[in-house]
């Protein structure tokens, strides 16, 4: 092909996408049957995961159509007809004239001919002739199409048969507008224009020819099924890009998965947000910084961390950290931490068993960072847009041997060196057992407000701030900037203090994303949580002392990326658990003393090199 034909096109194809025929989104009802005889329910399994085309290879053997791949394998037992048009009838006739009970679906019986159409077309008709009510559009409007492939008439001869017969076209043959009225789909396989094998994408020229043979057919107003396709999600997708009408397999329950979850599997971006640039001017100076701000992306793995990039296209404010290390998250009960045991890590230097809160393996209380820089005059605040009493903000000031003990967990706080708790749950303080926990929060001088105008109104002071359940909301049900503004307004009280300040903010909802396998709630709050890290740069570059520490406590949810594009801000995954993972997280820094947290170091080492930093020029004595 001329070069200078080629990339154009090429261009205009892979921007243009699947043609307008093919509907802009799949479902199940998409899916092709292949060899559905071989099945071990052959017809049920498919109908019941709700396939919308079902193939059949038949042979003609003693006068009867015997359902079979090979010849060696044909049994005389399975026919057609008890094995396909009797179903589909009992089931068409069952909804009143339509094969699915849900109207928004249709269903086509692909007959492969694997002997001499002349011999095997005249039995076939004489055994549809007792389910005409099914299969005629003549005698029903919303009837299953029989769709004939393999060894079948020449065009010439298609006026020969019933009209409610339909065959399976072929691109290179070029039809009368009488022939193509009888063309129930074009079909070709995939490796007549590819050698792709199912992995990663096709190349652009490949990609050109598959589009072309399916942009054919679509203008032609008919469907395309491209056949020996690999059977994967990967495969899936890139028949969907290439605008295939039929996502071909063997595995109907494994698709019907796929498309089950797609609405939890896919996330697309309605558009970008803007970005902090930094300065750099004292990021990774041996300096000891004044602040610490560390940022913790509850569940947050670099498969999500990629998956948001990809829907901002392709940049965050994380993307722009030069100083990155690796945090090992294992338990020390299991490889396999949770946000207690990854939590109490990070705020106290020790590792712990899992479910533990701030306390060692023994049961014995371990110094969180707030109090150990309380010694200093260092002023501290916990935020959280979840359960304040939760696992993460709880490590910082509590100690307990099980995170559910969410009363127990409030009544510690009275003991603890936090300046500022923000939050939700609020009824662990108020309904609390202890009916003298409020009383005496007061007493030692904190103010109890329960929403975030509250804290904006105040100039100092110890404050409580427990929010509305509904105000930690999910940011894709209309959060909005509660986790910026409560970092914000914490600064804004702590920066009067020359003596510095520590702040952890979590971001507990990515978490929660990952638990229920819903990347848009993934990407939504990893975003939101992304802009927060943009805010504490900006302090950071303003302030010149500040150390902004970000990271995770573990992964959630064993996310695989299946598709992130930046150019399209879009993502298709799969979780491979509910639960958490035992993989490395992230550790992002800057400012001064940004370097230290480069490397690969058990998360525990995160609060040991806080303590480092800080001791540089005497911050913290030996």
């Amino acid at each position: 092909m001329n070069k200078k034909f080629f990339f154009p096109l090429l261009s205009f194809l892979l921007m243009a996408g699947a043609s307008s025929y093919a509907q802009s989104s799949y479902n199940i009802n998409r899916g092709h049957s292949h060899n559905d005889y071989e099945q071990d329910l052959p017809f049920l399994r498919a109908y019941q995961a709700g396939l919308g085309s079902i193939e059949a290879d038949v042979f003609l053997r003693d006068g009867k159509l015997l359902v079979a791949h090979e010849e060696k394998s044909i049994d005389p037992s399975r026919t057609l007809d008890s094995l396909y048009l009797t179903p589909i009838s009992r089931y068409f006739r069952a909804n009143r004239g339509r094969i699915y009970a849900d109207t928004s679906r249709s269903l086509q019986l692909v007959i492969d001919l694997k002997d001499n159409y002349k011999k095997v077309l005249p039995v076939l008709i004489r055994s549809l002739q007792a389910y005409r009510d099914v299969f005629d559009p003549g005698q029903a409007k919303h009837s299953v199409r029989i769709v004939l492939s393999g060894d079948i008439p020449p065009p010439a001869m298609f006026s020969e048969f019933p009209e409610y017969i339909f065959f399976d076209g072929r691109p290179e043959i070029t039809y009368s507008g009488d022939q193509l009225k009888r063309i129930g789909m074009i079909s070709d396989a995939l490796g007549s224009y590819s050698t792709w094998n199912g992995k990663g994408t096709p190349t652009p020229r490949d990609l050109l020819k598959l589009r072309a043979v399916v942009t054919k057919a679509h203008q032609l107003e008919k469907p395309f099924r491209f056949w020996a396709t690999k059977d994967n999600p990967t495969s899936w997708m890139q028949l969907e890009n290439l605008g295939a009408d039929w996502i071909g397999t063997d595995h109907p329950d494994k698709l019907r998965e796929f498309y089950a979850q797609r609405d939890k599997t896919m996330y697309q971006s309605p558009k970008t947000y803007s970005l902090y640039q930094p300065h750099y001017r004292n990021d990774g100076i041996e300096k000891s910084p004044k602040n610490i701000i560390l940022l913790i992306g509850d569940g947050m793995g670099l498969n999500q961390i990629q998956a948001a990039l990809a829907a901002n296209g392709g940049a965050l404010n994380l993307s722009l950290f030069r100083n990155i290390g690796f945090s090992g998250t294992r338990a020390l009960n299991s490889d396999i931490t949770d946000s207690a045991a990854g939590a109490t890590a990070m705020a106290t230097g020790q590792k712990t068993n899992n479910r533990y809160i701030g306390v060692d393996a023994a049961g014995k209380n371990l110094t969180a960072l707030p109090d150990r820089l309380a010694a200093l005059g260092m002023s501290s605040g916990i935020i959280s847009n979840g359960d304040i009493t939760d696992a993460t903000p709880a490590a910082f000031y509590a100690h307990r041997l099980d995170r559910s003990m969410s009363f127990d967990i409030a009544h510690d706080f009275l003991n603890s060196n936090v300046d500022i708790l923000i939050g939700s749950n609020r009824k662990s303080f108020t309904d609390n057992p202890d009916k003298t926990l409020i009383p005496s929060l007061e007493k030692k001088g904190y103010s109890m407000l329960t929403s975030l105008d509250g804290l904006k109104a105040v100039e100092n002071g110890r404050h409580l701030v427990l929010l509305d359940d509904s105000v930690c909301r999910p940011v894709k049900d209309g959060r909005g900037n509660m986790l910026s503004t409560a970092l914000t307004e914490t600064v804004r009280l702590f920066s009067k203090s020359k003596k510095g300040f520590f702040i952890m903010a979590e971001g507990a909802q990515i978490d929660y994303g990952g638990h229920s396998n819903d990347l848009p709630y993934v990407i939504t709050e990893l975003h939101d949580f992304d802009r927060v890290v943009g805010e504490a740069l900006s302090f950071a570059d303003q302030d010149g002392e500040t150390l902004v520490i970000v990271t995770a406590d573990h992964e959630t949810g064993g996310l695989s990326l299946l598709d992130a594009s930046a150019a399209n801000r879009s993502v298709r995954a799969n979780f491979s658990t509910d639960d958490h993972t035992g993989v490395m997280v992230p550790v992002f820094a800057y400012g001064p003393g940004a370097r230290e947290f480069t490397g690969v170091y058990p998360n525990s080492d995160i609060f040991h090199k806080i303590i480092k930093v800080l001791k540089k020029n005497g911050k913290i004595g030996k």
